[in-house]
């Protein structure tokens, strides 16, 4: 996966104190790296964003933290054309008609599985064809 010079530095700066939440983005960001060794990734002040043509995905640390959330967590984002109903999908909204952004809460390296993984590539593939 393509990144910056400063990536590293970038991440140690986004991360700071949350080292469990940065060992989840290190499993995320290695599983994607395997997935989609042609996109490119930016860590940016609020999130870290993976693009190919465009933007498909995103981590994140929470903000505005649902009661229920674990305590250490990353929010992976995606976008897709239709909304996806299941457990793991914390929130799903609609912001553009035919375009819904999906939040999944990811609290353990273990979910980053190929359930979360197969909505990453669907992602990918509804933000190449805009």
């Amino acid at each position: 996966m393509d990144t910056s010079p400063y990536y590293l530095s970038d991440l140690g700066t986004y991360f700071g104190d949350h080292s469990l939440e940065f060992t989840l983005y290190d499993t995320l960001y290695q599983a994607m790296d395997a997935a989609f060794p042609e996109a490119r990734v930016k860590v940016q002040k609020s999130q870290i964003s993976f693009y190919g043509r465009h933007l498909f995905a995103a981590a994140s640390l929470p903000v505005r933290r649902k009661k229920d959330w674990p305590e250490h967590c990353l929010l992976v984002t995606f976008g897709l054309g239709e909304r996806v109903e299941d457990p793991h999908i914390a929130v799903a909204v609609e912001p553009y008609p035919n375009r819904w952004t999906h939040h999944v809460v990811v609290s353990s390296p273990e979910q980053v599985d190929s359930q979360l993984l197969g909505w990453l590539k669907d992602a990918w593939l509804f933000s190449e064809q805009k």
